[in-house]
């Protein structure tokens, strides 16, 4: 009897043994990649507000997600250093780690580029692609002015350097790159630690960080990416818009169409498709104006050349109230944005044909607003006609083609012409027009 009892013991432990591991969850790395998903992110071409919202959008939507890893698919020429800086601060702080991928092969990350990507948890690049050129210009892609230039250069250079340095990248390339427009090869960047790793291509890039180790907000993760779960972010019809729109120089443009179309409606009430033209172009403008660092004075002297225009209707200043309209044009539209600079060669055409538009509704308005009134009772003075029965005071006559009765304070015989001197109610008087010559 003992004997049966002990040979069951070893049987029961093992039944108990599989019951538990049946409702232990697996832990550790591959336990959290079948959980878990990589969020893509798309940011080709210039980095502007639009793409900068739509990244930190991203950023923030992934822990929502279930996201184990973002990844930033990037390819840049460079853009505006606002947005650059709001797109490596979501990726500085977000909780999900973010690597920031420069593809596919031809690619770049130039210019911003260079700090979004040092800025990431990894940083990789495929073969064929380069980074660097990040010397700051203006948007026109002209040179700062020199003083202004130190304060700019030494500002980003620092704030680059710092970037890499708490990766622990090479911080003193990427000042260089910032001061000298140095740039390098994917392979080169590798070689010199400005990037942790060549990828060939995106299944590469999450094979090779499978079980790698990064710090985010300074608390070790291992990254689980082995057959893991990919979701591609995709873009709204908001965040297409205001790619587009959000370009300086778009959103300039649109403002100027949008205040000439509103004074056509309002010098020629009726039009309807100039009205319905430029109030979708305001609110096109006014809605990238929250995205850019807009300079009120610039857009309140604009504002000012529109009513100096308007006011050239009313006034006789011999042309000096559009002069005064054009100067205040272009000096708001170079002061318009502070850190973003419409360059001239776009300024200038487009004053240009702005201001031009406005001066050639204003003249016809003015001599529409000058004009002696063709209909209505003020229409019908001075007008001449012809007697059609005789005025003894009273009688008809045929006026502005109707027939209407009549008195004059002399008499004249029928099929003599008169004219129209002053209107009472429904009845004119009139006088014996002046001969011909």
């Amino acid at each position: 009897m003992e004997t049966a009892v002990g040979e069951r013991r070893p049987l029961r432990l093992f039944l108990l043994l599989a019951i538990a591991a049946c409702f232990v969850t697996p832990g550790g790395p591959t336990g959290k990649a079948a959980a878990g998903k990589v969020v893509i992110l798309e940011l080709e071409g210039a980095i502007n507000p639009g793409s900068a919202l739509f990244v930190a959008r991203g950023i923030e939507e992934a822990p929502d997600l279930d996201a184990e890893l973002i990844v930033l698919r990037m390819d840049t020429p460079g853009g505006l250093a606002s947005s650059m800086r709001s797109i490596v601060k979501a990726i500085m702080n977000s909780p999900v780690p973010v690597a920031v991928y420069v593809s596919p092969r031809g690619a770049g990350a130039a210019s911003a580029g260079v700090m979004v990507t040092v800025a990431g948890h990894v940083a990789a690049m495929a073969p064929g692609t380069n980074i660097g050129a990040a010397h700051p210009v203006s948007a026109g892609g002209k040179d700062i002015q020199e003083e202004m230039s130190r304060k700019v250069v030494n500002d980003m250079a620092s704030y680059g350097r710092g970037i890499a340095e708490g990766r622990g990248r090479n911080g003193e390339w990427v000042e260089k790159a910032i001061r000298e427009s140095v740039s390098a090869t994917a392979e080169e960047a590798l070689e010199m630690n400005v990037i942790d790793l060549v990828a060939e291509d995106l299944d590469t890039l999450l094979q090779r960080l499978d079980g790698r180790e990064v710090s985010v907000l300074g608390e070790s993760r291992v990254l689980a990416t082995a057959g893991i779960e990919r979701v591609h972010y995709q873009p709204g019809f908001r965040d297409k818009v205001l790619r587009t729109i959000s370009d300086p120089n778009i959103a300039y443009i649109l403002m100027m169409i949008g205040l000439a179309g509103l004074y056509f409606e309002l010098s020629n009430p009726g039009a309807i498709l100039p009205g319905v033209i430029g109030a979708i172009s305001l609110i096109l403008a006014f809605f990238s104006f929250q995205t850019l660092p807009v300079n009120y004075a610039g857009l309140l002297l604009i504002l000012l050349g529109v009513v100096l225009f308007i006011a050239e209707i009313k006034i006789t200043s011999y042309g000096l109230l559009s002069v005064g309209g054009l100067i205040s044009l272009t000096l708001g539209s170079i002061m318009l944005f502070e850190d973003v600079g419409v360059p001239l060669r776009v300024i200038l055409p487009t004053v240009a044909l702005v201001g031009g538009f406005f001066i050639v509704v204003a003249a016809l308005a003015f001599r529409a607003f000058r004009a002696r009134p063709r209909g209505g009772s003020e229409g019908l003075l001075g007008e001449t006609g012809v007697v059609r029965t005789r005025l003894d005071p009273e009688g008809l006559v045929f006026v502005h083609g109707e027939t209407w009765r009549a008195r004059a304070d002399e008499e004249i015989e029928p099929d003599e012409r008169v004219e129209v001197v002053e209107v009472q109610g429904l009845k004119l008087r009139v006088r014996r027009a002046p001969a011909e010559r």
